[in-house]
C-alpha cells in the first residue's frame, strides 16, 4: 500500500472536472499539489478550493500540455519549488466532438492528438527523471472507457485513449524491466459529470465548424443520461486505487461493464455498441 500524505502530486487539466476533483482530494489527503491547466480562470478557481483544505498552498501555473518545451519548463519549475516530485496525474484532455471520419478535418485530429496523447507523453517524459530520483515515483495516466472500446464518430478521441493505454502499459513494462522505483497506473473513467461533451461543441463553434442537430442531441444525451458520476466520487476511486498501487483502475459501473463486454464478445461487441448508440442517440 502507498500513501498520499506528504507526496508532491502534479495534476494537469486541473481547471475543472476530474482534474479539479483530484487536486482537492489529494490535498485533503495531505499531498502537496502542483496544478496546471490552459484555462486560467478555471485553474485559479481550483486553487482557491485546494487552498482551503491543503496544508500548504498549491503550486499553480497555466500550461498547454501539448507544448513539449512548456512542459519541460513546468517540470523544472515544480521540482525547483518542492525539491522533489513523486506523482504525475496526466489528466488534461478534450473530446473533439462527434464527427464521422469522412467529415472530420485534419486540424481536429491534430488538436485531439496533441492534447490527449502528446500531453500524456510530454508529462510522462518530462517528469519521469524527477519521479525516478524521488525513489518513490508514480505515473497515473487517464485514459477512458473509450480506451477499451471504440465508438462511431469518435475516431480521434478513441485513437488517443487507446494510445494512452498502450503507452502506459509499455511504460509499466519498462519500469519493471529496468527496476526503476516508479509505479504506473492506467485509469479508465466511465461517464463522469464534467463539461467535456458541451465543451466539444463550444470549441467547434469557436472554430467556425457547423454543428448538426444530431451532434447537439448527442451531447444532450451524454449530459442527461451518461455523465452521471460526480468528479469527486471519481477522484476518490482513483486516489484509493493509487494508494493501493493498482496497475489499472476502472471508474464506474459503465467502465466495468464495457471492460466485461469487450472481453466476453471480442469479435461482436461493435454490433451491440451500434445498436446501443441508436437507442441512446437516435438516428437510423
Amino acid at each position: 500500500m502507498g500513501s498520499i500524505d506528504g507526496k508532491v502530486a502534479v495534476i494537469t487539466g486541473a481547471g475543472s472536472g476530474i482534474g479539479r476533483a483530484l487536486a482537492i482530494a489529494l490535498a485533503g489527503r495531505g499531498a502537496r499539489v502542483a496544478i496546471s491547466d490552459v484555462n486560467e480562470e478555471g485553474l485559479f478557481g481550483t486553487a482557491e478550493r485546494v487552498n482551503t483544505v491543503a496544508r500548504e498552498k498549491a503550486h499553480v501555473e497555466v500550461l498547454d500540455v501539448s507544448d513539449q518545451s512548456a512542459v519541460n519548463t513546468y517540470a523544472s519549475s515544480v521540482a525547483g519549488h518542492y525539491g522533489v516530485v513523486h506523482q504525475i496525474y496526466n489528466n488534461a484532455g478534450v473530446a473533439g466532438g462527434a464527427v464521422p471520419v469522412v467529415d472530420c478535418d485534419y486540424e481536429t485530429y491534430e488538436r485531439i492528438i496533441a492534447i490527449n496523447l502528446w500531453g500524456v507523453i510530454n508529462g510522462t517524459k518530462e517528469f519521469l527523471p524527477y519521479l525516478i530520483e524521488s525513489g518513490d515515483g508514480h505515473v497515473i495516466n487517464i485514459s477512458s472507457l473509450n480506451g477499451l472500446m471504440g465508438q462511431a464518430s469518435m475516431t480521434g478521441y478513441c485513437t488517443t485513449k487507446f494510445a494512452v493505454r498502450g503507452f502506459t502499459e509499455s511504460l509499466r513494462a519498462e519500469m519493471l524491466s529496468l527496476k526503476k522505483p516508479v509505479r504506473v497506473t492506467l485509469v479508465h473513467p466511465g461517464g463522469i459529470a464534467t463539461n467535456i461533451a458541451s465543451s466539444a461543441l463550444d470549441e467547434a463553434e469557436r472554430a467556425g465548424r457547423e454543428i448538426t442537430d444530431h451532434q447537439r442531441q448527442r451531447a444532450e444525451a451524454y449530459n442527461k443520461k451518461l455523465l452521471k458520476m460526480s468528479p469527486m466520487q471519481a477522484a476518490r476511486i482513483i486516489v484509493a486505487g493509487v494508494e493501493a498501487n493498482r496497475s489499472r483502475i476502472l471508474v464506474g459501473k459503465d467502465a466495468k461493464g464495457v471492460d466485461l463486454l469487450v472481453r466476453l464478445l471480442p469479435r461482436s461487441h461493435s454490433r451491440f455498441v451500434t445498436w446501443w448508440e441508436k437507442r441512446t442517440f437516435g438516428g437510423s
